[in-house]
């Protein structure tokens, strides 16, 4: 299995990898430079550094992992990136599908993407579905994501780089914020969390506040107000009441 340590997931999927920047938060983007340290090692997932990459020999990992796992779909990658196949995005979610003991996460930035091509998946209740905003003029996203028919939609707010005030969180059901981590980190300001935190409290929404980010994110920490904020939306206990 995959293992991951990014606090909101347990092992990671990649069938496809590889990407390019097309927003703000993209531009200090850990996967790239995770890449092409792969690259160099002599990595064949990424023999082409961070380039789209599809790996149809990885499509059917998920099924021998017979322990329940929340799992992210393409960490190092973006499921609808302009040059992934729609054949090949249905078939990521005919193994979902059939691997109906875990939880699989899928993130994206290309909302009108997955918003478009929404209507010719089947949405099986194991698939969470969210969007990256990390300014306010990415809330856009959240409008696209609305009409996605996931059992879960969320809010991957991270790497936050500025004050998202007028979220309108109807039909969302989680939130996750985060700042930058690592080379050139940009700061995130306590006011802009903590707006969040109260939008969030106002909807009903579950917050996740992963981390404080920075060059040294361990250091910094994921306190919040002298406290953790780690809360899960309740279709988690699904995997819960699986892993018995």
């Amino acid at each position: 299995m995959a293992a991951s340590k990014i606090e909101w997931t347990e092992a990671t999927w990649n069938p496809v990898t590889g990407c390019d920047k097309i927003s703000a938060g993209c531009l200090n983007c850990y996967a790239e430079r995770m890449a092409r340290r792969l690259q160099a090692m002599g990595q064949p997932h990424y023999s082409t550094g961070f380039n789209i990459a599809l790996h149809p020999e990885s499509l059917e990992t998920p099924l021998t992992w017979k322990k329940p796992q929340m799992v992210f779909v393409n960490s190092m990658s973006d499921l609808f990136h302009k040059n992934v196949p729609d054949s090949f995005i249905l078939d990521i979610f005919n193994v979902m599908r059939k691997a109906k003991w875990h939880i699989f996460q899928v993130l994206t930035k290309r909302s009108e993407r997955m918003e478009n091509f929404a209507s010719k998946l089947v949405w099986p209740s194991n698939v969470w579905m969210g969007v990256t905003i990390e300014r306010a003029d990415y809330v856009f996203r959240a409008r696209h994501l609305k009409n996605v028919p996931a059992k879960v939609r969320f809010l991957s707010m991270e790497p936050l780089l500025g004050p998202v005030r007028e979220l309108d969180l109807s039909g969302i059901h989680w939130v996750i914020v985060g700042g930058e981590s690592g080379p050139g980190a940009r700061p995130m300001e306590e006011p802009w969390i903590l707006d969040i935190r109260k939008q969030c409290g106002e909807a009903g929404v579950p917050f996740f506040f992963k981390q404080w980010g920075g060059v040294n994110k361990k250091k910094a920490g994921w306190n919040l107000d002298g406290k953790t904020y780690d809360e899960w939306p309740r279709q988690a206990r699904t995997l819960t009441t699986l892993q018995g």
